[in-house]
């Protein structure tokens, strides 16, 4: 049986919030999240963390691209969500329930995806959390563990399950992770951004020992993503717009229009890179965190 769920709350990349004033997203940027491509066509993805935010907007992404997209999360109703809106728009899902801290329920989804779609080329690894940590001084062992456990060892537990299944890819396997401006930047949240700066390197590692073989393996690094940690802030959401040279934080479909990128054949030539999907956040100023 997995795990008991742990009690964290969703950071600012994971998650979803409706109902918010929302800076406008040029035409450009909507018009491929609402034509159907063939980017894709004949591929299968796995998605962890696909029941809400940026899990459900690279799900739905995928599949409008004509992937087969299996859509994993620990929120079993958000998932199959998900898998009826894909379904109901003409494309192919599976819904699965799966705890990403536990390895038995990791290597169940994986084998659920390719005994339903017989294949598996894609593999989205977006799940992943934040916690209201104290400050470094009186942070204990068990949180830095389960930083580690949620943001790191999770995406160690899929891409181990999955790289047999995307050596033999017809189209040629390809990994995505979620790591986030807080592995690049100074920015607090220690046992968090820790494990995300350590993300970067597990790719670059793996995408150097796979590449060889045909599998890539990228990472995309976004900045403030209206998600659902925001749903009770939406004046502090309000603020931190002013620190993007783009003028607005991100939305769940900047981030799934990354990875779709990173997971197709228009990215044939890349791997072991961390895309910042930051509206020029990373590349404007250095944002520095000191604790009082």
């Amino acid at each position: 049986m997995p795990a008991p769920p742990v009690s964290v709350r969703y950071d600012a990349t994971h998650g979803e919030t409706d109902g918010m004033h929302r800076a406008t997203v040029p035409a450009r940027a909507r018009s491929g999240e609402q034509r159907k491509m063939d980017r894709l066509a004949g591929r299968v993805a796995l998605v962890t963390g696909g029941g809400h935010g940026i899990g459900r907007a690279t799900a739905i992404r995928l599949a409008r691209e004509g992937a087969a997209v299996a859509i994993a999360d620990l929120e079993a109703d958000a998932a199959g969500q998900v898998a009826d809106e894909i379904s109901a728009s003409g494309g192919r899902a599976l819904a699965l329930a799966c705890d990403v801290t536990d390895t038995a329920a990791v290597d169940a989804a994986v084998a659920a995806t390719v005994a339903r779609f017989g294949q598996l080329d894609i593999l989205a690894n977006v799940a992943g959390a934040d916690i209201n940590e104290p400050p470094f001084a009186e942070q204990t062992d068990d949180i830095w563990h389960l930083m580690h456990d949620v943001n790191l060892m999770s995406v160690v537990r899929c891409s181990r399950a999955a790289i047999p299944h995307l050596l033999v890819s017809p189209h040629g396997g390809s990994v995505v992770s979620v790591s986030s401006v807080n592995g690049l930047l100074a920015i607090g949240s220690y046992p968090y951004s820790a494990s995300k700066a350590a993300l970067q390197n597990l790719t670059m590692n793996l995408a150097a020992e796979y590449g060889p073989r045909g599998v890539r393996f990228n990472v995309v690094a976004p900045g403030t993503v209206r998600t659902r940690v925001w749903e009770d802030r939406p004046d502090d959401l309000a603020q931190m717009r002013m620190l993007y040279p783009l003028g607005r934080v991100g939305e769940p479909e900047d981030i799934a229009a990354a990875i779709a990128f990173l997971a197709s054949d228009d990215a044939a030539w890349i791997t072991g890179v961390t895309l910042p999907v930051d509206g020029g956040l990373t590349g404007s100023r250095p944002v520095v965190v000191v604790e009082p």
